[in-house]
Order: structure tokens, then sequence, then C-alpha cells
């Protein structure tokens, strides 16, 4: 543990496990001001990094993406199927670190569960676009930081800090594990 969180009165660090640790997850990622998709992990080549939406998290925790089937997220997958995202719900708190493996399919009825009308901005001929494939993530592992009682208490706690000279901090954060 490092030095600013063994100055803290109370435990910050929690590790969360299965149910526990998919709750998190989707609590976080649902309540995110944005998602970055990365693939080339093990590629050896540059990370590509790009904004993504997601279109569902399932109750095991699995990211559900609609995407084209000709980009290059699509061709970075199929030779890598490693993927990292990343979450920031605000400045402070609800980030999410998320390592998975990415699975491309052109399922038809999840396409059909997944539209939203303003994805024909992308996809021009709607949900029987033919571009269009369904990317699943499923998480092999993660990390989150957050605060424990929402932004209001972790504000008090850091000002009453920082005026008595002491590490009063609200953050948990913690390895998930699904």
């Amino acid at each position: 543990m490092d030095s600013i969180n063994q100055n803290q009165p109370e435990d910050n660090f929690k590790n969360l496990e299965g149910e526990d640790a998919n709750k998190k997850i989707k609590e976080l990622a649902e309540s995110a001001e944005s998602c970055f998709f990365i693939t080339n992990i093990k590629t050896g080549i540059p990370l590509s990094v790009r904004p993504m939406s997601i279109q569902k998290i399932d109750d095991e925790g699995n990211f559900w993406f609609l995407s084209a089937n000709d980009s290059h997220k699509n061709a970075e997958i199929g030779t890598d199927p490693f993927v990292h995202l990343l979450f920031q719900g605000s400045k402070y708190a609800g980030f999410l670190n998320i390592y998975g493996i990415a699975e491309i399919s052109q399922d038809k009825e999840k396409i059909k569960e997944l539209w939203e009308p303003i994805l024909k901005t992308w996809f021009t001929e709607g949900e029987d676009d033919p571009r269009i494939s369904v990317v699943k993530v499923e998480p092999s592992e993660g990390y989150y930081w957050d605060n424990k009682h929402g932004a209001m208490i972790a504000f008090a706690k850091q000002a009453i800090g920082a005026a008595l000279g002491k590490t009063l901090d609200d953050s948990v954060e913690g390895k998930l594990v699904v």
C-alpha cells in the first residue's frame, strides 16, 4: 500500500468478486461520461484508442457495442481480440479499467435488441444496414476507483483533511474479479 493510503484513518481498498464485481462494473460503466475502447493490446504495435458508446451491459457484466464491420477496430479485433476499456464518471470519481476479450458477430437479433434511432447517423440504412456488426466484450479483469459516499461527502472530507493537515479521503479502490 502506498504512503498516502497508509495515512488514512479508514480502509479505502476493497476488492470485489463475482456478483459484487459485476454490480460495480455496471454501476460505473453506465454512469460514465466517457468510454475509451483500446485495441492492439498484444500485437506489439501502438495501441489504437477510440471513444465508443456502450449499447448494453448485461447481467454477466458483458459489454455490447455496435460497430461497422469494415472498421479498423473490427480488423484489429480480428488480429488481436484482447481489448482494454477505460471509463471516467467524473473528474473525481467513477473510474473503471477493464481488460477483456472481444468477439464480433453479425447476430441480427442482437442488432435489433441494441438498435437506437440515433445510430442511423452511422448506419444510414437503419438496423438492417449490412455494415453493422456486434462487438461483445467479456471482461477478464478490472480495477476501479470511486467514492464511498458520493461527491459531497468526498469533498467535505477533503476540505476537512486539508484544514487539519490529515489524509481524510472518501475514495475506495480495488480489483474486480468477474
